[in-house]
C-alpha cells in the first residue's frame, strides 16, 4: 500500500505510509483464509524503508517473517529500556566510586606529610572584615564563581553586594548561584536573585544545601563555619587548587540536582497573582512552617475551609504542594 501524496502536516512521510502499510498487512492477513501464507508474502514485497521502520519499532519479528502486535513491540521497547537504565544506573554508580576514590587520593595527596602542596589558610571572625577580603578576592576573578547560599543577610548588606555582583557578571565572568528554599523567603533575597537572574547569572534552587561557600576560579574556597561551643564562629579562605577543585565537585552535584530559579518577585510592572487578605494569612502562616491544624485554628476555619482555600491558593500560583505555594509567594514577595 503505497502512502498519500499529501500526508498530514507534522507528520514525516515515511512514517505515514509505515503505518499505514502496517495497518493494511494486517487487515489483509486478519481476514485471509491462509494467513501464514499471505504475511511471507505481504513481508517479501515491503520497501526497505517500511522494514527498517516496523523492526526498528519492533513490529516486526527479528527474523522478518511475522508482523508483531502493538502490545508485544510495546513489551519489548519497555524491556529494552529498562535494560539500558540498569546499564546507565549502574554505569552512574561506577563513575561515583571512580570519584570517591580520586577525591580520597586527592585529599591524602594534599593533606600529607612533606606534600609539595601548600595550602594557604585565612581565618576571620569579623563578618565586616570577611566582606572586605572576600571584595578583594572577587576583584581578583576572572572566569569563573560558583557561590553556595543556605542563609542571606539583610537588605542594605545585599543592596551593596548586588552591585559588585552585577560589576561581575558585567566583566563577562560566569556566576553561578545555589540557594535552598528556606533562603528564599525573605522578600530582600527573592528582589535580589531576581536582579541577579536579570542580569544573566546562572541561579537554582535546592530544598537544602550543604555549605555557605564561595570558589573563585577554581583556586580559592571561602567556607562559613558555624558556632564553635562557646557561640564563636567565621569564615575561613583556602588557597588551593586542588581543594577548590574537591569543593567545586560538591558544588556541582548539588547543583545538577536543583531547579533553575525562573520566577521573578512581583512588582508594580510585574503584579503577581491577585490573592485575598485570608489567603495571604493562609500563606504567611505556610511560611512560618505553621501545620494544617494550627492553620486552621488561627483562622478560626473548618479543615474543609482550609482545604478549598490551599486549593484556591495553588491554583492562582500554579504549584502543586503546599510547601511550594509558600516557598513560591515568599519569592514572589507576596508575603513578608
Amino acid at each position: 500500500m503505497r502512502a498519500r501524496e499529501n500526508p498530514s502536516r507534522g507528520r514525516r512521510p515515511a512514517d505515514s505510509g509505515a503505518k499505514e502499510t502496517y495497518l493494511a498487512m494486517v487487515e489483509r492477513i486478519e481476514t485471509s483464509d491462509a494467513r501464514h501464507t499471505t504475511e511471507r508474502e505481504e513481508l517479501r514485497g515491503l520497501p526497505a524503508e517500511v522494514t527498517r521502520w516496523l523492526a526498528e519499532r519492533r513490529l516486526l519479528d527479528p527474523s522478518g517473517e511475522r508482523l508483531s502486535p502493538p502490545e508485544r513491540a510495546l513489551r519489548h521497547v519497555v524491556s529494552e529500556h529498562r535494560r539500558r537504565l540498569r546499564e546507565t544506573v549502574d554505569g552512574l554508580a561506577r563513575d561515583a566510586r571512580a570519584l570517591d576514590d580520586v577525591l580520597s587520593l586527592l585529599t591524602v595527596a594534599v593533606a600529607r606529610p612533606g606534600s609539595r602542596e601548600t595550602v594557604e589558610t585565612e581565618f576571620f571572625t569579623d563578618r565586616e572584615r570577611t566582606r572586605q577580603r572576600l571584595e578583594e578576592l572577587d576583584a581578583l576573578s576572572r572566569e569563573e564563581f560558583l557561590a553556595m547560599r543556605n542563609t542571606f543577610p539583610g537588605a542594605r548588606v545585599l543592596d551593596a553586594s548586588l552591585a559588585r555582583d552585577l560589576e561581575m557578571a558585567a566583566d563577562g565572568i560566569r556566576m553561578r548561584l545555589l540557594t535552598s528554599q528556606q533562603a528564599l523567603r525573605s522578600p530582600a533575597s527573592a528582589r535580589y536573585l531576581a536582579a541577579l537572574a536579570e542580569a544573566g547569572v546562572e541561579v537554582r534552587v535546592a530544598a537544602t544545601v550543604p555549605l555557605h561557600m564561595n570558589i573563585m576560579d577554581r583556586a580559592v574556597v571561602v567556607i562559613g563555619v558555624g558556632a564553635g561551643p562557646r557561640g564563636e564562629g567565621g569564615d575561613v579562605i583556602l588557597h588551593s587548587g586542588p581543594v577548590a577543585q574537591c569543593f567545586a565537585r560538591v558544588f556541582l552535584h548539588a547543583w545538577d540536582l536543583a531547579r533553575p530559579h525562573t520566577e521573578r518577585p512581583a512588582g508594580p510592572d510585574r503584579p503577581g497573582p491577585q490573592l485575598s487578605a485570608l489567603e495571604r494569612e493562609v500563606l504567611a502562616l505556610l511560611a512560618t512552617g505553621a501545620k494544617d491544624d494550627t492553620i486552621a485554628r488561627r483562622l478560626d476555619c473548618s479543615d474543609r475551609t482550609l482545604r478549598r482555600l490551599m486549593h484556591q491558593i495553588m491554583t492562582k500560583l500554579g504549584t502543586s504542594s503546599r510547601f511550594e505555594a509558600g516557598v513560591t509567594a515568599a519569592r514572589l514577595g507576596l508575603v513578608d
